[in-house]
């Protein structure tokens, strides 16, 4: 009976210390998206004294409309959304790889470059937002270097349905670029000297080297970081808010800002759990595409080299 009752006790002390945590996170995440999974079938708007009226699949009926009307914002969000995983994705899959081999060389003063890449991901999003609207500004620094170069009229960075979306694309480009090149660098630093050499003697040599070996070994990292990246993508929201907050007429909002709008400013707080819920599963979606594309791939590559 005591060994049976020591084996309880040895079995049950990681839970008492699991389970602070996990009373954190019970009240702060799980228990509010139970109840945003309950709203999303409800109708629950304006006044918020009132309790949850039960309106089954109707907060799903009316987003399946809006997404086939030409003219629905929901569907100009699902647009926008959309040309942040096609534009922002393959830049941050490519761009930070070619960093990283930049600054996997053995140079003096590296790591000053290195720390310089990776300096915009420690800075705020709010404050990098508001430093990149003063440069974007009709008399911002962009603008004033253009017309140095004789366009005087400037260009309407920030307030044009053509540009706006792509303006702030670039500064999430910017502010991502640093946090995965350092993931790229952790992959290029596992892979040994010895193999270059060997390709070398073969005659694979300059870019062709990062063709044949670079590129097949960091295979793991590159599905990484393009599924990180368009999880994050789905879910851009402090850029919006900061430099646009969605316009010019809708052009730059994307799903999460949305959400946001209908939530805190429409009060359709049912109607703005059921695009959270499908944006849920959307990044489940991604999420386990990430488990089964790179699921032991990282771990054997490593085995092999």
């Amino acid at each position: 009976m005591s060994k049976k009752l020591r084996f309880n006790k040895r079995h049950l002390t990681p839970y008492l210390f699991l389970f602070p945590a996990l009373l954190a996170l019970g009240i702060t995440v799980f228990w509010p998206a139970l109840q945003a999974f309950y709203l999303s079938f409800t109708r629950y708007e304006y006044d918020l004294t009132q309790t949850p009226q039960w309106i089954g699949l109707a907060n799903f009926e009316r987003l399946w409309i809006e997404l086939g009307a030409p003219a629905s914002v929901f569907r100009k969000t699902m647009v926008n959304t959309l040309l942040y995983l096609v534009f922002v994705v393959p830049l941050l899959v490519v761009l930070p790889l070619c960093l990283a081999l930049l600054v996997n060389q053995k140079l003096r003063g590296i790591n000053w470059f290195r720390a310089s890449f990776y300096t915009p991901v420690v800075i705020s999003m709010v404050v990098a937002g508001i430093a990149w609207k003063w440069l974007y500004a009709e008399n911002g620094l962009f603008n004033q270097f253009l017309a140095q170069l004789g366009f005087k009229d400037g260009i309407p960075w920030l307030t044009s349905p053509q540009l706006a979306i792509f303006s702030v694309m670039a500064v999430t480009i910017w502010k991502g670029l640093g946090y995965y090149m350092v993931i790229y660098l952790a992959g290029l630093q596992s892979i040994p000297s010895e193999l270059y050499e060997a390709a070398a003697m073969d005659g694979s040599d300059g870019y062709l080297k990062h063709w044949d070996i670079t590129v097949p070994l960091m295979r793991p990292y590159l599905i990484l970081v393009a599924v990180i990246s368009a999880i994050s993508a789905t879910k851009v929201f402090e850029e919006i808010y900061i430099m646009t907050q969605g316009g010019p007429r809708n052009s730059s909002k994307t799903i999460v800002y949305y959400l946001y709008e209908q939530a805190f400013s429409e009060l359709e707080i049912s109607y703005a759990c059921t695009i959270g819920l499908v944006l849920f599963l959307v990044i489940l979606a991604l999420s386990l595409l990430n488990l089964k594309l790179s699921q032991g791939r990282i771990s054997d590559a490593i085995a092999k080299s």
